[in-house]
């Protein structure tokens, strides 16, 4: 009677442990791995990352990034702070770790040894008419002011975070890449004093989720941006084909009405005067 109890706790012990076995060989099996594939741009402030899981590639990133931090620096009298700026770009040479899911996947970018940290983070959703789509959620950067080759004569200087707040960016219909030329800037908030981190992107495409080919993005989603560039290109281009077309009509219809009102030689109606001359 007292023996049954602990034959249940102990099958329960076993069960647990067996479902941990099974959660941790999961784990092994859906390992991810990050790679750095930036030397295959010719374009040297372009880089290419990807994050792989179980060898198969489900995100990628191709892109150029700018950073414009403020800082403070001591002034001359010693008294007054004064804001600087420290202007950089992220290197190809950078360290890649990431995560993939069905509906959330996040890419992590270190540089200088743990510096820098630039985390974007993805999501799923549904729009109107169950449309599934994809954008960044979160932006976040960490970097410190103690490191000298972009902070000069930081005052106080450290580690600071940054991050966006309710952010909805790069939305692309679910299967597609994000692909956009033009300069796409975000501000981040800094831990440092409130200050406004600007990060712009450019040369972009991005997928992060639903890669059908290893190292290839899928169908192309091109940015508004882009496609009003393009329209501004080839709009002059339309507009004087028409009026080259308008010319070329108005020419035509004036050559047939000059046809049909020319005078023509007005014959007399009794002929036979000819005929006795």
């Amino acid at each position: 009677m007292f023996g049954r109890p602990k034959l249940l706790r102990a099958g329960c012990s076993c069960r647990a442990n067996r479902i941990s076995r099974v959660l941790a060989l999961s784990v092994v099996l859906a390992e991810q791995e990050g790679e750095n594939l930036s030397g295959l741009s010719n374009n040297p402030d372009k880089a290419i990352f990807a994050v792989r899981e179980n060898g198969t590639t489900c995100l990628m990133v191709e892109f150029a990034v700018r950073f414009l931090v403020p800082y403070d620096v001591l002034a001359l009298n010693g008294i007054d702070l004064i804001t600087e700026q420290a202007a950089f770009t992220l290197p190809r040479g950078a360290e890649i770790e990431g995560t993939c899911g069905s509906t959330e996947s996040e890419i992590q970018i270190s540089w200088k040894n743990n510096a820098y940290t630039l985390r974007i983070y993805f999501s799923k959703e549904l729009r109107e008419k169950d449309i599934e789509v994809w954008k960044i959620s979160k932006v976040l950067f960490v970097y410190d002011s103690s490191e000298t080759s972009h902070f000069i004569n930081a005052y106080n200087p450290g580690k600071h975070t940054a991050s966006t707040h309710h952010l909805s960016a790069l939305v692309t219909p679910a299967g597609q890449s994000y692909v956009c030329a033009a300069q796409q800037t975000l501000t981040l908030i800094s831990s440092d004093h409130q200050k406004g981190i600007t990060v712009s992107m450019y040369d972009v495409q991005i997928q992060p989720f639903d890669i059908a080919s290893d190292f290839m993005f899928s169908e192309a989603y091109k940015c508004i941006t882009d496609q009003r560039e393009r329209l501004e290109e080839t709009l002059p281009l339309i507009l004087s084909f028409i009026l080259a077309l308008i010319i070329v009509i108005t020419v035509v219809v004036y050559h047939f009405h000059l046809k049909l009102t020319a005078v023509q030689p007005v014959l007399p109606r009794d002929r036979s005067m000819y005929k006795n001359m």
